[in-house]
């Protein structure tokens, strides 16, 4: 019996594994012309398997496989002096749309030393860049449209916010007259975190800046006398998502609102800060006062003592109210290292 020699078995095993493969795959000699070419090929580019082996691979088709930069950088990976990895064409038959293919190549040892073989893998990428870009172009239409829609939430919570002052300015008792005000501020304060979360784009929210603009904010709509009380926001480089700057914005409203109305009575002068510090996943933030400082006998529970414990709870944190030596301080704080989850996935 005749011995077949190997090179002409790994040639024949070579060409056999291209033609069945699923993928589009080009077998060429050194000088490309085609060696075989897989039926996938042919089915994805409409080419008459028996009309390509010996030809060029810028006569195959209708020509349209003629690209001299392909050609160029085939040549190059023949010789060894350059690779093709994941180059994109544009691929344009007649009479049909514009289609975006990757092309890899790379020399294959068939077995034939005397003769470089090159084995070229064609991927169509159209449908799923197409795909890519109206995810992309949702995406963006969705983000516009809730920033549309949260610029609109804040306009109407300050056309709230103005409808209950004109409201507090011609009731007669003096009870709901405070209830107006105090619903004034709450709205007014939400109107102002609603709006920072609308510039801040879903994202992270830098804390000193957020809690800076929310507390003179707070000052404008509450402070007759900048002389006589002030508002400082002291906070270190931290950034949360955006939804946990909302809770955190909440908390100090309604402890800063409450050290407002509580603790400078007699028109003493004062000063409210608020400060936050993190380490890793754990926090801590405080609202502190140098008022007249707490009253005998355990706090009164009112509704913006009920809003602050929902909202402690909400991050996993811990509240502590102690004396300030003068005034009061209100810390929250949260541990990681005591088994809380971190803020950024409390509900």
């Amino acid at each position: 019996m005749q011995k077949i020699p190997i090179a002409h078995f790994e040639a024949a095993s070579t060409l056999a594994v291209v033609v069945s493969s699923n993928e589009p795959l080009l077998f060429l000699s050194d000088d490309l012309k085609v060696i075989a070419a897989s039926a996938s090929f042919c089915r994805a580019f409409d080419i008459d398997p028996k009309t390509v082996c010996g030809q060029r691979l810028s006569e195959i088709g209708n020509g349209e496989w003629a690209m001299p930069k392909l050609a160029s950088l085939l040549r190059a990976t023949a010789s060894g002096s350059a690779n093709i990895e994941a180059y994109e064409i544009d691929f344009q038959r007649p009479n049909q749309k514009m289609r975006h293919l990757v092309v890899n190549a790379r020399t294959l040892d068939d077995g034939d030393i005397d003769h470089i073989r090159l084995l070229l893998a064609i991927t169509d990428v159209t449908d799923v860049r197409a795909e890519a870009r109206l995810k992309n172009d949702l995406v963006r239409d969705n983000a516009i449209l809730l920033q549309e829609v949260q610029h609109r939430v804040a306009n109407s919570l300050q056309i709230i916010a103005s409808v209950l002052m004109q409201s507090a300015r011609r009731v007669q008792s003096e009870e709901a007259r405070g209830h107006l005000h105090n619903a004034h501020h709450r709205v007014m304060s939400i109107a102002t975190l609603q709006r920072q979360l609308s510039t801040s784009g879903g994202g992270k929210v830098e804390l000193r800046t957020y809690l800076t603009q929310l507390c003179q904010s707070l000052g404008a709509s509450m402070i007759a006398d900048p002389d006589r009380l002030s508002i400082e926001v002291t906070a270190d480089d931290s950034a949360v998502d955006a939804d946990v700057s909302v809770r955190l914005g909440l908390i100090v409203t309604e402890l800063a609102i409450n050290a407002l109305k509580h603790a400078f009575p007699d028109e003493r002068t004062g000063t409210i800060v608020i400060d936050y510090r993190s380490s890793g996943d754990d926090w801590a933030l405080s609202v502190t006062d140098n008022g007249i400082g707490m009253p005998a006998g355990a706090p009164k529970a009112g509704l913006g003592t009920g809003i602050v414990e929902a909202l402690v709870k909400s991050l996993n944190g811990e509240i502590q109210l102690s004396n300030a030596g003068p005034g009061t301080a209100v810390t929250i704080s949260h541990q990681e290292s005591a088994g809380s989850r971190d803020i950024s996935t409390a509900a």
